[in-house]
């Protein structure tokens, strides 16, 4: 389905992510930018939810009150796990009936790839990882984007195709406040006739147990502390000082990429960055890192940020609120201990 007429297209429709029955944090987020575009363009449309899932009524009681205009769900058995060929071809349906102008996405591990299969299927572009997006007066969206290991930001634009999509990471955009007084309009998408239909082409035979596991520990973007450490730590046995520190003050621990590349942090799930995680915890404590942009965009909002490194000129500096020169693994080593003799006071 190739667009040519933009003008047939309109409103915002943001694609809400459940998991184990419940509305992830990220919906209320991407709902929260998609009002904010339509105030910023009010010729942009209706902001509409779509979920899906099985035994998702509680989910969409909770997103009636985002303040979004029109809540669509789609309750099906089939739709219980998520199933990519499933939910592109429901998606699918939905878009080509209603022709919304902006589409948004959940930049997560299930959904950023959902966003790539439809984005083929409606022969339409994707706008992937974006940092921030922007809406003009005639409805067209620019979409900022991480480019070059996050040094650089790109604009992409998409003015002669519908929809226009975009996918965001947990965390970039501030969920709106729930509106109690608001009640959306509820609409209800019946998936029978495409499950039969996609069903008989692929099917879920067997779902990993360890991949739906519960990480142990506060999760990184829910946690009020924060203890990150980069490449200057040195090794493994310093690495372990973040760990201690982080469990003193009831934190997580967080990390760049050459922290897993060197095998210190076991994998992705606490990287910060355009690649990683966005956090905006109370307290920040940023470690032997340089503080390259692409890390920074995923903690610069945090409420205190506290640097250590031993280059005066580190660039982590320039957004932190309190700056320790000085080797990490000694002043880390010094706080713990400081921190060990307050409490046995």
């Amino acid at each position: 389905m190739k667009t040519t007429n933009p003008a047939d297209w309109k409103g915002i429709l943001v694609v809400g992510e459940i998991t184990n029955c419940r509305l992830q944090p990220v919906s209320h987020e991407l709902v929260g930018k998609a009002l904010q575009l339509k105030q910023d363009c009010p010729a942009a449309g209706e902001v509409s939810v779509v979920l899906i899932g099985s035994g998702i009524a509680a989910a969409g009681k909770e997103m009636q009150t985002s303040g979004a205009d029109e809540l669509i769900l789609v309750d099906h058995s089939q739709c219980a796990l998520f199933h990519n060929d499933l939910y592109a071809a429901i998606l699918k349906n939905i878009i080509e009936a209603r022709k919304p102008s902006v589409v948004l996405f959940p930049a997560t591990a299930r959904y950023q790839d959902l966003a790539s299969m439809l984005g083929i299927r409606l022969d339409t572009g994707v706008a992937a990882h974006c940092v921030d997006i922007r809406i003009n007066e005639t409805g067209d969206i620019l979409a900022v984007v991480p480019a070059f290991g996050g040094k650089v930001l790109g604009d992409i634009l998409c003015p002669a195709h519908r929809p226009q999509m975009a996918t965001a990471k947990p965390g970039i955009f501030r969920p709106g406040e729930a509106k109690p007084g608001h009640t959306a309009k509820v609409s209800a998408f019946d998936a029978g006739g495409v499950i039969a239909e996609t069903m008989g082409k692929t099917r879920l035979v067997a779902l990993d147990a360890a991949s739906c596991a519960v990480p142990e520990g506060i999760p990184l973007e829910k946690a009020p502390v924060v203890v990150c450490g980069g490449w200057g730590m040195g090794s493994k046995e310093n690495w372990q000082l973040l760990g201690e520190l982080a469990g003193m003050l009831g934190g997580a621990v967080g990390c760049t990429r050459p922290a897993i590349d060197e095998g210190w942090m076991p994998d992705e799930s606490s990287m910060i960055g355009t690649s990683g995680k966005v956090i905006r915890p109370k307290v920040y404590i940023g470690a032997a890192l340089s503080g390259s942009s692409h890390h920074v965009c995923g903690m610069k909002d945090s409420d205190l940020i506290i640097s250590i490194n031993n280059d005066p000129q580190a660039a982590i500096f320039e957004v932190s609120d309190i700056r320790v020169v000085g080797d990490a693994k000694q002043v880390l080593s010094a706080l713990i201990e400081r921190i060990r003799t307050i409490r046995s006071a």
